[in-house]
């Protein structure tokens, strides 16, 4: 068996399908082939509510919902940083303008940890439990609010 960089063993192609191992065959590392933990990981894991049902998904899925969380994390990183900067510049902007779009801005970032977190458990447990993934809860409100912000600029900007 060629062991990959996680050493964990990699099954061999088999045209057949004979003797490949089902979902839940133990390898000799007390994992399944899948990577999936046998009874005593489930309860180490935090958060407990999404860890303990269903089965481990492939490591690739968990690891890309990780990354959608700091993609979520690092908008509202860059949301509170244009509404920082657009509130202590002064720009020829009207100032109520600018004061409106840079709360508007501070106030998105301010949500997006929470579409962070909970995007991440909805999404881990439709993994977890082979459901449809769920659509993001913020990006409508976000998408909204930029366009408030679009829209109060170019107001401040003109008038």
């Amino acid at each position: 068996m060629v062991k990959s960089r996680l050493s964990r063993p990699r099954r061999q192609a088999d045209p057949t399908g004979a003797g490949t191992p089902s979902r839940g065959a133990l390898s000799s590392a007390g994992s399944t082939c899948l990577g999936e933990p046998t009874s005593s990981g489930a309860s180490t894991r935090w958060p407990r509510r999404v860890f303990s049902l269903g089965s481990d998904p492939d490591p690739r899925f968990s690891l890309a919902n990780e990354r959608t969380f700091l993609a979520w994390i690092r908008t509202s990183l860059a949301l509170f940083a244009a509404g920082v900067a657009l509130a202590a510049v002064n720009l020829p902007i009207v100032p109520g303008f600018r004061r409106a779009s840079a709360i508007v801005l501070i106030l998105l970032g301010a949500a997006a940890p929470a579409q962070a977190w909970f995007g991440w458990v909805r999404t881990e447990l439709a993994l977890r439990l082979g459901r449809s993934l769920p659509p993001p809860l913020m990006a409508v409100p976000v998408g909204a609010g930029l366009m408030l912000v679009g829209v109060l600029v170019l107001l401040g900007l003109i008038l």
